[in-house]
């Protein structure tokens, strides 16, 4: 087995050698859309233009707590203003990478929001309805993205019909090399969309095989019995594609728990072991579940697992998890292995939590390169 060095170098020069391959690859996104804004906390103020920013969402938490009965004052400050929404990061990755995209989702209806102009130049972007709007509150820690979704509701099946076009979304859908059809927990009609697809364009594909990926993107406020029925219709797209189901970590435990696989405690192995009982028992080709720190993925009953470079003062998180999706997706895409497809996604990840911006292949072989470690 060669080792992590050897690994990367391997894996950059892949990646090298496929720039021209990716630039004839096709990707057809949806079906979400964000302004998002990225906001800090404030925990003191020493000035107008001056103010320590809380560190840890516990932080906030015991501010929140300690109000309770009373009242409090809590300071945002917005520091950036950018395109939001699983599908939008994603296929703008999956963009800059290379890869000819096309992405319908809600980015403004019916003229599109400011924001997802830049997008607009490098993709060619489709919009049917209004954005959602989120406050990503990030920390040292983590985040919490305070969402309003209620533009998405706009996001059905029959107006994708009627304002994208069924003839355009049966083509996109049925000649791409990737479809991804992300954010299902936002979406309140994404799985009757789902079912439409399985039962009125599905049916009439043909060979060759391609690729699908989801990402259910936080399912833990929809109810045990909408994310199992979520479940079974992913399964039911194995027919027809190869499947490809993306998971962060806290996701994974809580589709283990809806499954009723309860994990052996937050470790490697016991996400390892959760992972193998879930692919096989949906049946797909490929879960991929990424941790803050590595990723690893599951395939014929096979993990897989790679470390992220070491990114001490990340100056973005919102959007990390999407970038590692379009590094995996486009991996796959490359005919990569599992574990060279984890490589190019922890480190498109890596690259964007570190630049603030997306990276090209280009940028990805550099990385990989140079890996940046703790030690």
């Amino acid at each position: 087995m060669p080792n992590a060095l050897e690994l990367r170098e391997h894996c950059a020069a892949l990646l090298q050698g496929s720039i021209t391959r990716a630039s004839k690859t096709s990707a057809f996104v949806g079906l979400d859309g964000f302004v998002d804004e990225i906001v800090r906390v404030v925990d003191q103020r020493q000035d107008a233009h001056n103010y320590t920013p809380m560190k840890t969402i516990s932080t906030l938490g015991n501010r929140v707590l300690a109000a309770a009965g009373k009242s409090t004052n809590v300071e945002l400050v917005v520091e950036r203003t950018k395109i939001g929404g699983n599908g939008p990061i994603m296929a703008n990755a999956l963009a800059q990478l290379g890869i000819k995209v096309t992405y319908v989702g809600a980015l403004g209806y019916p003229n599109l929001h400011p924001v997802f102009h830049e997008f607009a130049h490098r993709a060619e972007v489709h919009s049917i309805a209004e954005p959602g709007h989120s406050d990503a509150l990030e920390f040292h820690d983590g985040k919490i993205i305070l969402g309003k979704l209620e533009p998405l509701k706009e996001v059905n099946w029959p107006n994708l019909q009627l304002r994208f076009g069924r003839e355009r979304f049966v083509q996109r859908f049925t000649n791409s090399d990737l479809v991804g059809l992300v954010n299902w927990t936002m979406i309140p009609f994404m799985s009757e969309i789902w079912k439409a697809l399985l039962a009125e364009v599905c049916p009439a594909l043909t060979p060759p095989r391609r690729k699908i990926f989801f990402d259910l993107a936080d399912p833990q406020k929809r109810t045990p019995e909408d994310i199992r029925a979520a479940l079974d219709l992913i399964r039911l797209f194995e027919r027809y594609f190869d499947v490809i189901l993306g998971l962060n970590e806290k996701e994974a435990y809580e589709i283990g728990d809806v499954m009723g696989f309860p994990h052996s405690g937050e470790s490697r192995d016991g996400l390892s072991d959760l992972a193998l009982r879930v692919q096989k028992e949906l049946g797909i080709s490929t879960l991929v579940i990424h941790p803050v720190s590595y990723a690893l993925a599951v395939s014929q009953g096979i993990v897989s697992i790679a470390d992220g470079p070491y990114v001490p003062k990340p100056r973005i998180a919102t959007g990390a998890g999407d970038h590692f999706n379009a590094g995996f997706c486009i991996g796959k895409l490359l005919n990569l292995d599992n574990h060279h497809c984890l490589l190019t996604g922890v480190s498109t990840s890596g690259f964007y939590v570190q630049e603030a911006r997306s990276p090209a292949i280009d940028d990805l072989v550099g990385l990989l390169r140079n890996w940046p470690s703790a030690s």
